[in-house]
């Protein structure tokens, strides 16, 4: 049983850090910037973080459950902080810069947590692999749309 309570709860976590995403949502001022033709459709981001979003709380957990309040969990807990500020500078306040230093450090938080939790569980650190293309991919998309848009 408390098992599938800390599942519920990196679940919770997640879910919070989520609603960044719903509140400081893209709106006219990110629809009238420049963008690479490279660019996806609107459309798929919610689709793909959703996803992502399931594995990172299953990644928590499972390293959670392997090794309990080790390095790799509070990086996790560093990620999904990061993770949840960025749509506030991006879309919340407009900083593209400021987006893309915080991307930087996501990024960076996703390759520890992935060193961190192989000895611990694989599949956890496995389940972080799309996360650290998706986000090397959104990295390259915020710098060329500060660059673009000075």
């Amino acid at each position: 049983m408390q098992r599938y309570l800390s599942l519920i709860a990196f679940a919770a976590i997640v879910f919070a850090m989520a609603t960044t995403g719903a509140l400081f949502r893209p709106g006219a001022w990110y629809q009238s910037l420049a963008k690479p033709s490279w660019t996806p459709p609107n459309w798929l981001f919610g689709p793909v973080w959703m996803l992502l979003y399931i594995m990172i709380a299953i990644a928590g957990w499972r390293v959670w459950l392997a090794g309990g309040m080790s390095a790799a969990i509070v990086v996790w807990g560093i990620n999904i902080i990061a993770n949840g500020l960025w749509s506030y500078l991006m879309f919340g306040i407009n900083r593209i810069d400021l987006a893309f230093y915080d991307i930087v450090v996501l990024w960076l938080t996703i390759a520890a947590f992935i060193v961190l939790a192989w000895p611990l569980d694989r599949t956890a650190a496995l389940l972080f692999v799309p996360y650290l293309i998706w986000v090397s991919y959104a990295s390259a998309l915020n710098l060329t749309i500060w660059r673009i848009n000075p």
